[in-house]
């Protein structure tokens, strides 16, 4: 029972925070200027992105309790992941370039002339996301995994992580190719939203939860309770090094430096504590459900929502909405992805049918 609750508290906190990126992406592609810095949506959506580092310690966590946490099924894993992720960038970037649909406005963002040209389409193929982040770390994931058990091991590693990557970021050798996967690590520029360095800090975290989680018999309570307390220290200790000096230690959210990483890490360690007192105090309902069905399809979810968000700039514009606008187009675009994760739904039961059928007639057999 235990262990079931355990899930369902880490499934409710990662099928949130897939729902949360539509929002925020959303506001991104189609709010004005004006309606993201001057609105109290802006400012309130602003404020749940803040929420990302949740679904990246919800990761190092069930990477820890999954079955099998081999070199080669995390290679396989990592490589699935950065697959996919390219692939989206595909879709959401190259495909609109090349159909014609992409508003002028968004390749002036990127300071380009019109019409994108070649190199241009090869810049945002090759934009390192959070799919580039979770495919790079699972190789790291697999590696540490396989050198120790400890728990503590992990856990300095984060801290190592959030200390040092200031000092390295934006660091290349100006080698074409060997500068692009030293963007993944730690790059300090807008080719790469996530780097592996420093977010990877928020995945060892819920690795260190994770093993604490079995040394205490997987107990569910004893490890979300203790979230609680270690969170207020961390964004006490992190948000005094923001205040100290913010251009250093927090810089913008996407280049984190260490105060940032530190706060980030302690308030989403307090937001998973309150997602495991609503699984365990309030009882099953559908909206709950809705969130573990989001859970287990978050890969897929997240690229749907990308690809229709890109795509609708073709017909709405880039930037263009203010508060009325943008709330309207959140509630489409969570409708628009939701049916098209039903449509996959769909196309791939009757395969898995197909798969039991003969299973049970090899059985039989």
């Amino acid at each position: 029972m235990e262990n079931n609750r355990r899930i369902l508290a880490i499934d409710f906190a990662r099928g949130l925070s897939v729902l949360l990126v539509i929002v925020v992406h959303t506001l991104w592609i189609y709010g004005s200027i004006d309606t993201q810095s001057n609105t109290w949506l802006g400012n309130t959506i602003h404020f749940i992105g803040k929420g990302t580092p949740m679904f990246l310690i919800v990761m190092g966590v069930s990477f820890t309790l999954s079955r099998n946490q081999s070199i080669t099924l995390s290679i396989k894993r990592a490589l699935y992941i950065l697959a996919a992720g390219y692939m989206m960038n595909f879709l959401k970037f190259v495909v609109p370039v090349i159909a014609g649909t992409m508003p002028d406005e968004f390749i002036k963002a990127y300071g380009w002339t019109t019409p994108a040209t070649t190199d241009n389409m090869i810049f945002m193929l090759l934009t390192g996301d959070i799919l580039q982040l979770a495919g790079v770390s699972l190789l790291f994931m697999g590696i540490i995994n396989a050198v120790s058990k400890n728990k503590y091991v992990p856990l300095v590693l984060a801290c190592i992580i959030a200390v040092v990557t200031r000092e390295v970021h934006g660091l290349q050798l100006g080698i074409t190719g060997v500068d692009y996967l030293l963007d993944l690590l730690w790059g300090a520029e807008w080719n790469v939203y996530f780097a592996v360095f420093p977010w990877f800090s928020f995945i060892l975290i819920g690795m260190f939860f994770g093993r604490w989680y079995k040394e205490n018999n997987h107990s569910e309570q004893y490890l979300f309770i203790k979230m609680l307390p270690v969170g207020l220290v961390l964004m006490a200790v992190g948000g005094g090094l923001c205040y100290y000096n913010f251009e250093y230690h927090f810089g913008d959210y996407f280049h984190l430096g260490p105060g940032g990483t530190i706060y980030l890490a302690g308030f989403n360690m307090v937001a998973l504590r309150f997602a495991y007192l609503l699984v365990t105090k309030v009882a099953p309902n559908k909206i709950f459900d809705f969130l573990y069905y989001c859970s287990k399809r978050v890969t897929t979810i997240y690229i749907i929502q990308w690809v229709l968000i890109c795509w609708g700039m073709g017909i709405l514009g880039y930037q263009q909405f203010g508060v009325a606008g943008v709330l309207i187009l959140i509630l489409v675009f969570i409708a628009l992805t939701l049916l098209a994760q039903k449509g996959m739904d769909m196309l791939l039961v009757p395969k898995k049918q197909t798969k039991d059928q003969v299973a049970t007639k090899k059985s039989i057999a």
